[in-house]
Parts: structure tokens; C-alpha cells; sequence
């Protein structure tokens, strides 16, 4: 059989259901042995959108997405997304073409190092040199991308390689291992936790990867424990929870962090550095850790581990339960949850035009009920939706958080929808991060998938606006014009809906997540509330 045929029927081993991507000369064969396969290949306008839409897919399925280039530039468009997915940990399989071996030795046309390339943002990058290799390296590439941590992996495969005459069968696709703590240190955190008078969780994505939500949320009640979560690991519990002190991560003082002040001891369950560096959560009182993750801590200054349990999250905290003695919810939480509370809804009324980011994003959560899986962009809405936003379920929301990459929103809701076809899908994005990939409207209508996308539309970079007013007092060069986003939407077949005042948003939203077609909602926004905001937070004061 030819090379590109084993290869393709090693994807389908591995449960591959979709590719996105872009074909091209040097991966001709590998498309054309795609036909009459198993898999779908999701032709997309750009291979941003293609590595964004794998990414997102990795997270919500915890099966590895993969996305298709060919050499050169087709590859170099990856980068991002495969960056955003290597930070983040999301599993991924990254392949891309390469011309022929007997012309890499040389200056060639569109030839560069893509292996070299993908090494600094993927856990393994591998070219294919011998055809009679493809089952072990794509088996090895689909492990290495599901191993704590996951993320990305790349796979070169050369043109002459692909074309080649081989024999081959796929490997067996076996269980992934699952690791336990030692004793000893499970014994260590009990006694820390046992002795605590004000035990707080800080529980992060490892939380949501390994599927112990269930797990978390009966520890946290049988011992009493307040919850908080990164952007990451949002819904790990329901909003309404008495144990929840919502989400942490901005990188100013917010009121959440009076909890950590307060404490006396942070169980990090499935955290990872990246989500939310220490220093801005332990800087005061430098409390003790509890660290629990499938991979030892990173070294920082501003995390002093008293135990360290090492081994799949689920499979840690029901070994631990059992070990730590119910407590009394420490009597400060109740004041600072009624603070939280407060804070995050005193703005959920307040009308005007243009609309205010708090209004939009309490408006979404009124319409979407709790069923909705959110996409957030980044921008300056990213910070109102990772602080305001807090949704019933876990992975329901989408952030992306360790490479903050905007253009990822339009994208990721596509990929989304065809893993979660049954529920409703809200991409929210700013209308800097919607101009990079809104050009995908055209991949969404083509697979006829109904998604909502609401644009905070402000015509300029409001972000970094509001950060060079902070440093500067002026700003400069953020400014741009936008096209009419309604006929932008109608170009490709989408509804548009335009939102200049906050009275007639709920009923949009509530229209669009009802409809059977793509609806973009364009709403005017009013940023100014950001400067109060980070003044506030700059003045912030505990005072439980």
C-alpha cells in the first residue's frame, strides 16, 4: 500500500474523527488518501483557525485534535494555535508536508526546519523518514500528546516519503496509565490539612483534564473547604455553591485574594503554574502548600510545598478523604462570599448605551440558562467574562489562558459545535480578535452549524488602551474602523443582528441561541468601567 494510505489508516486507529486544515502540493497524497475513510477533513480559510479548532477540540472531547498543513507558510500559520494548546495542555496532533528528502539539504523552494520549528512549542516533533515507521511514530504521537501533561505534537511527513510503497498495521491503542501518590506524602498532607484552622482549595485545569470534579466537590464538602478556581477550571463548581469563591487570575489584587490572605494553608488541586503565577496569590503571608497534580510542582519562590502529591487527581483525593477530619467552614468565608456576591452583580442591571461589559455578560448567563459552552477570545472582554462569568457546569468555558492568543473565539466555537453538536455555542470576542479569523463564518455555514458570536465592538484595542493609560495617562495607536459587521455576516449567510442599547440584548441573545443558523450579534460596548475597575483593584484592602 502507499505510505499516505498506512498513515491514514493509523489515524483512524486512533479514533481520529475530524482534521482541520488546508491542502496543499506537498500533502496531496495524505488528502487523497483521506477519501473514503472514517475521518472528515474540515477545510478551513487559514491554518490559525485550523490548529485553534484542534485545540478546542482536545479540551472538550480529552481526545487529541488534530490539524494538517503543508511545508512553509502553511506550516508557520499553525504556530500559534499548537503554541496556545502546548500552554494550555491541550492534546493535540499537529502534521505537516515537507519536500522531498533529497532536496532539504539545500536552499529549496518554501523549505525551512519545521521540526526544529515545532520542538519549542510541542512535547515531541518527529519527521518521518522511513515509511515502514508511521504505526509507532503516529501510535507514540497520540501517547505522547494524552501523557501528563497533554498537549501538543507534530508530525512531519515528507512528500517523496508519503508516496512511498509499504506494508504496515496500526498499533494497538492501549489504556493510558494512571499513577497513585505515595503513601507516605498522602499521610504528610492529611496531617497539614488536619491541622488547618483555614484550609482554602485552589483548584485548576488539572482538575477538569482528569475528570475529578465529582471527586473535588465531595471533598470540599465533607471536610468544609472553600473553592476557588483559575479561568481554567471554571464550573468545577455550580455558581450557586456555598463552598465557591469563584474565579481568580487577574493579575491585580481582586477581592477573591483576601481568602488567601485569610488562610492558613492552599490545597492546589490540579494546578499548573501557567494558569496563575503564585506570586500574585502568595505574596503576603506565604502560606504552605498542599500541591496536587499528576506532575511534580514547578520550582517557584512563591510556592513552598509542605506535601506533594503526585498521581492522577481523581484517584488522589478519594485516597486522601478518607484521612482528613471534617471541619467547621472557617466563619470569615460566609462575609467574604456575600462580598463576592455583591461585586459580581452589582452591575447586572445597570442600562445605557453604549452597553457596559458587566450588563453584556450578565445578559448572556440569563440567556443561555447554564447550557451554553462558552468561547472567550482575548481582549478586554476576557477579563469581564474570566471574572464575571461563572458557569454551572465544567468545561463550559474556554479561555485561552497560558499563550492568551486572540482569534482563537470563532474558531474554537466551530470545533465545539461538532463536539458538543446538542448544545447551544456562544463564541464572545472583541472586534480586533473577530477580524483575525471571522473569515471562518465561511467553514461554519459550509457545515451548517448554528452558533452564536456576540462582537464587543469598540473599534479600537480597548485592552491595551486601558493598559497604556495606566502606565501612560494617554494612549496611542489602537485605534482602527470596522466594517459593517451585519452585512459582514449576511456575505456569508449568517444573521446579523446589531445591539446598541442594553434593553434589547437579552431578547437577541435569547433569539440567536434559539435559532437553527449562524447569528452575530453586535453590540456596542462601553470599556470606561476598566479604568474604575484596576483603580479599585489597586486600592484593594482585606478586611475580613
Amino acid at each position: 500500500m502507499k505510505a499516505s494510505d498506512l498513515f491514514v489508516r493509523c489515524l483512524e486507529n486512533e479514533g481520529v474523527k475530524y482534521i482541520f486544515g488546508i491542502p496543499g502540493e506537498e500533502n496531496t497524497d495524505l488528502v487523497d488518501s483521506l477519501i473514503g475513510s472514517k475521518i472528515e477533513f474540515i477545510i478551513v480559510h487559514h491554518e490559525q483557525a485550523a490548529a485553534f479548532m484542534a485545540d478546542v477540540y482536545g479540551r472538550l472531547t480529552g481526545k487529541p485534535g488534530v490539524c494538517l498543513a503543508t511545508l512553509g507558510p502553511g506550516a508557520t500559520n499553525l504556530l500559534t494555535g499548537i503554541g496556545d494548546a502546548y500552554l494550555d495542555y491541550s492534546p493535540v496532533v499537529a502534521i505537516t508536508g515537507q519536500a522531498g528528502l533529497e532536496r532539504i539539504h539545500k536552499n529549496s523552494h518554501q523549505y525551512i526546519d519545521i521540526i526544529g520549528m515545532f520542538e519549542e512549542v510541542t512535547k515531541w516533533s518527529q519527521q518521518i523518514r522511513v515509511p515502514e515507521t508511521i504505526p509507532e511514530i503516529i501510535r507514540k504521537a497520540f501517547k505522547t500528546a494524552l501523557l501528563d501533561k497533554p498537549g501538543a505534537v507534530h508530525i512531519e511527513l515528507p512528500e517523496n516519503i508519503a508516496m512511498m510503497d509499504t506494508e504496515g498495521e496500526p498499533l494497538p491503542v492501549t489504556p493510558m496509565p494512571i499513577s497513585c501518590p505515595a503513601e507516605e506524602q498522602i499521610s504528610k498532607a492529611a496531617k497539614l490539612i488536619n491541622q488547618a484552622k483555614r484550609p482554602l482549595i485552589l483548584a485548576g485545569n488539572g482538575v477538569i483534564r482528569d475528570g475529578a470534579t465529582e471527586e473535588l466537590r465531595k471533598f470540599a464538602e465533607a471536610m468544609q473547604i472553600p473553592v476557588v478556581n483559575t479561568f481554567m477550571a471554571k464550573g468545577v463548581l455550580p455558581s450557586d455553591h456555598p463552598l465557591t469563591l469563584f474565579t481568580v487570575g487577574m493579575q491585580s489584587k481582586d477581592y477573591v485574594l483576601c481568602g488567601f490572605d485569610s488562610a492558613d494553608v492552599i490545597i492546589t488541586v490540579g494546578y499548573d503554574i501557567v494558569e496563575y503565577l503564585p506570586k500574585y496569590w502568595n505574596d503576603e503571608v506565604m502560606n504552605p502548600i498542599v500541591h496536587i497534580d499528576t506532575m511534580p510542582a514547578e520550582v517557584d519562590a512563591y510556592y513552598p510545598l509542605e506535601a506533594e502529591l503526585v498521581g492522577d487527581v481523581k484517584k488522589t483525593l478519594e485516597a486522601l478523604s478518607p484521612l482528613v477530619n471534617e471541619k467547621k467552614l472557617w466563619s470569615e468565608i460566609k462575609r467574604l462570599k456575600e462580598q463576592l456576591d455583591e461585586k459580581l452583580h452589582a452591575y447586572d442591571e445597570i442600562e445605557g448605551s453604549p452597553i457596559i461589559p458587566q450588563r453584556i455578560i450578565a445578559d448572556i448567563k440569563k440567556a443561555e440558562k447554564g447550557e451554553a459552552i462558552i468561547i472567550s477570545d482575548v481582549g478586554a472582554h476576557k477579563l469581564w467574562v474570566a471574572r464575571m462569568y461563572q458557569p454551572e457546569k465544567p468545561n463550559h468555558t474556554i479561555i485561552s489562558n497560558g499563550f492568551a492568543s486572540m482569534g482563537i473565539a470563532v474558531p474554537g466555537a466551530i470545533a465545539a459545535k461538532l463536539a458538543h453538536p446538542e448544545k447551544p455555542v456562544i463564541a464572545i470576542t472583541g472586534d480586533g480578535g473577530f477580524l483575525m479569523n471571522g473569515v471562518e463564518l465561511a467553514t461554519a455555514k459550509r457545515l451548517g452549524l448554528a452558533i452564536v458570536i456576540v462582537i464587543f465592538h469598540d473599534s479600537k484595542f480597548g485592552l491595551i488602551e486601558w493598559k497604556q493609560l495606566n502606565k501612560f495617562n494617554r494612549s496611542n495607536a489602537i485605534e482602527f474602523e470596522d466594517p459593517d459587521f451585519i452585512e459582514f455576516a449576511k456575505s456569508f449567510g449568517a444573521k446579523g443582528i446589531k445591539v446598541t442599547h442594553s434593553e434589547d440584548l437579552l431578547p437577541a441573545l435569547k433569539k440567536a441561541i434559539k435559532s437553527s443558523e449562524i447569528v452575530l450579534i453586535d453590540v456596542d460596548v462601553d470599556y470606561s468601567e476598566n479604568i474604575k475597575l484596576s483603580k479599585m483593584l489597586g486600592d484593594y484592602i482585606c478586611n475580613l
